[in-house]
């Protein structure tokens, strides 16, 4: 059976800004399926970005018991994140979706993955999907060697990943918070 395959989603906290960005394309097996998919998100009042990388109803589910775990942790996104992991990781039917989740807000970035990863990175610099090793290495690259806002870099960076990532497209999608 045909998988799909799509995605490259970065998030970069830079010089007390925040972006997140993602591209549009959502393929099957060797077809382009889409090409202006929206895969970042505004939430919690759009206090929130957040970004992700498989199937999509899958990521719909996961957005929604998101937003619930920030109102139910007074908008705590470590808080929220880390008690998604643990009810994706342990309820029986969410162990079978298959998405990740970028989560940030002014503060903090979060990887939350359904194997109960809950990760902050080192460098303010998040990226996930196909394309995301190379739209990270980018991103990373860019803000040691150049003056960029945030925005730029995520714009920048998915660029770059998308001439060299054959699911990544240059349409995207950027949030700023």
């Amino acid at each position: 059976m045909e998988k799909f395959r799509s995605t490259t989603i970065v998030g970069v906290r830079h010089n007390g800004q925040g972006a997140m960005g993602g591209d549009g394309q959502v393929s099957f097996g060797n077809s382009i399926m889409k090409g202006r998919a929206r895969k970042i998100r505004t939430i919690a009042n759009g206090t929130v970005l957040s970004g992700f990388a498989g199937a999509s109803a899958d990521a719909f589910t996961l957005f929604e018991k998101f937003e619930k775990r920030l109102d139910e942790f007074g908008g705590n996104l470590s808080r929220a994140a880390v008690e998604l992991a643990k009810e994706w990781r342990t309820d029986r039917y969410l162990r079978r979706l298959e998405a990740q989740l970028v989560v940030m807000n002014t503060e903090t970035m979060l990887l939350i993955s359904g194997t109960g990863d809950v990760i902050e990175p080192d460098d303010n610099v998040l990226a996930i999907g196909s394309g995301g090793t190379y739209a990270m290495a980018a991103a990373t690259a860019l803000i040691k060697h150049s003056d960029l806002k945030a925005r730029q870099v995520v714009e920048e960076s998915l660029k770059i990943a998308a001439e060299i990532c054959i699911y990544t497209n240059s349409n995207l999608t950027i949030e700023e918070i």
